[in-house]
């Protein structure tokens, strides 16, 4: 809301981010007349425009679902086959699949 208040009576969410924005305004731009210090206040500006339209975080999560969906869809290319796996060394079956199966950790079926 326009006067600092929220709907339920307390401070808004985008109350503390006004305050910043003028705090910055005010050591930054007084007296300046290029403009300089206005774009110090860009990176806060910003965040206060980001709490009134909460719409470029629904944005961004949209995008998000939308790249982990298309790469799900394509599968990599480079993606590491099995024998290079057991080319690493940290499975002990010496080429034997069947031996991990047999071994005493994993549970047996009756």
């Amino acid at each position: 809301m326009a006067s600092g208040y929220g709907l339920n009576g307390g401070v808004s969410r985008c109350f503390p981010f006004w305050q910043e924005l003028l705090a910055c305004y005010a050591v930054n731009v007084s007296g300046d007349a290029s403009g300089a210090g206005k774009v110090k206040c860009l990176p806060v500006l910003e965040d206060y425009y980001d709490s009134n339209v909460p719409d470029k975080a629904l944005r961004t999560m949209e995008l998000q679902r939308a790249y982990h969906k298309a790469e799900a869809a394509h599968p990599r290319d480079d993606s590491p086959q099995v024998g290079s796996i057991r080319k690493l060394g940290l499975l002990d079956t010496h080429g034997d699949p069947e031996s991990v199966l047999r071994s005493p950790v994993s549970p047996r079926k009756n």
